[in-house]
C-alpha cells in the first residue's frame, strides 16, 4: 500500500460534530468523481486509516475531506484537532461506486444524501460531465439539524458561481430537509419520495427507473430504505463491474 504524505492547508469546523479539511495534492493521486481514499494519521508509530471520500473535484489541485467528529474514535478523536501544517496520510488509490460510469446512460441524476453523506455528491456536482451525460442534477441533503446542512451556501449558489454557472447551466437542483428542527422543508428525504412531494417541490418529473438513476450515500436507515424503494420500481442496482439504475456506496454506511 502506497502512502502519500500531505500537508494540512485549511480546517473549517461546521458544528462540534462535523469539520472539513483541505489538503495539498500530489497530482499522482488521480481519482473519479465520487471515489473515496484511505486517509488517517500517523498514531503511534503505525498509520491508522479510515474511508473517506473526495469533496473536491479531480481538477482542482488540493484535497478535501468532510468528517464527523467521535469523541472515542480511534481516528476522528484525533482528526478532529488536525491543524495547518500537520501532515495526512492518503492511500495512493482511490476506489468506491460512485461514480457515473457505473450507472446506465439516463434522462436526470438523482443524488441522495444524509448527513456526512453528502461529501461524495459535492465532487460530482462540480464536474463538467455530469452535465454532459444528464439533463437535470438533483442532490438531497437531509440532517437532524439545520447547522449541520454542510456547503449549504455553496450548494444554494452553484448556478449562479462565477466559477460553476457555465458549468451548471441552470441544471442543478438543491434540496435539502431537516428532521428535528422547524425548517420549511421537515422530515427525512424517503418520506419526501414516498409521498411523490419531492418532484412536485423541484419541479421535475416523477422517478422513471427506466430513464432516471439514482445514487446514495448516508445512513444505513436511508440507504436500505431507498434501496428496496428503487428495486421495487424495477431499478437495478450498478456496480463497479455492472452498470445499474442505481448505485450505494457501501465502504461507509454512516451509523
Amino acid at each position: 500500500m502506497a502512502l502519500l504524505k500531505e500537508k494540512v492547508i485549511d480546517v473549517h469546523h461546521w458544528t462540534d460534530k462535523t469539520f472539513s479539511f483541505k489538503t495539498t495534492r500530489n497530482m499522482s493521486f488521480r481519482f473519479k468523481n465520487g471515489e473515496f481514499a484511505m486517509i488517517g494519521l500517523e498514531i503511534e508509530g503505525k498509520p491508522l486509516l479510515r474511508a473517506y471520500s473526495v469533496v473536491s473535484p479531480n481538477h482542482e489541485d488540493h484535497l478535501e475531506f468532510l468528517s464527523i467528529k467521535v469523541p472515542n474514535g480511534p481516528l476522528t478523536s484525533q482528526l478532529q484537532h488536525i491543524k495547518n501544517d500537520d501532515e495526512i496520510l492518503i492511500n495512493s488509490k482511490p476506489t468506491g461506486t460512485l461514480v457515473c460510469d457505473y450507472l446506465l446512460p439516463g434522462r436526470n441524476l438523482f443524488l441522495l444524501s444524509t448527513g456526512t453523506g453528502l461529501a461524495p455528491f459535492m465532487s460530482i456536482v462540480r464536474d463538467p460531465e455530469t452535465y454532459e451525460k444528464f439533463d437535470k442534477i438533483v442532490l438531497t441533503h437531509t440532517v437532524r439539524h439545520q447547522k449541520e446542512l454542510a456547503y449549504h451556501d455553496m450548494l444554494q449558489n452553484l448556478n449562479n458561481d462565477e466559477t460553476y454557472s457555465e458549468v451548471t447551466k441552470g441544471k442543478f437542483i438543491y434540496f435539502n430537509t431537516v428532521t428535528r428542527d422547524e425548517w420549511p422543508r421537515k422530515g427525512r428525504i424517503t418520506k419526501w419520495i414516498k409521498e411523490n412531494k419531492l418532484w412536485n417541490e423541484i419541479g421535475v418529473d416523477i422517478f422513471d427507473p427506466k430513464q432516471d438513476r439514482a445514487m446514495i450515500c448516508g445512513s444505513e436507515d436511508m440507504t436500505n430504505e431507498l434501496k428496496n424503494m428503487f428495486e421495487k420500481l424495477g431499478s437495478e442496482e450498478g456496480s463497479t463491474k455492472v452498470q445499474g439504475g442505481f448505485v450505494i456506496e457501501k465502504a461507509f454506511a454512516e451509523k
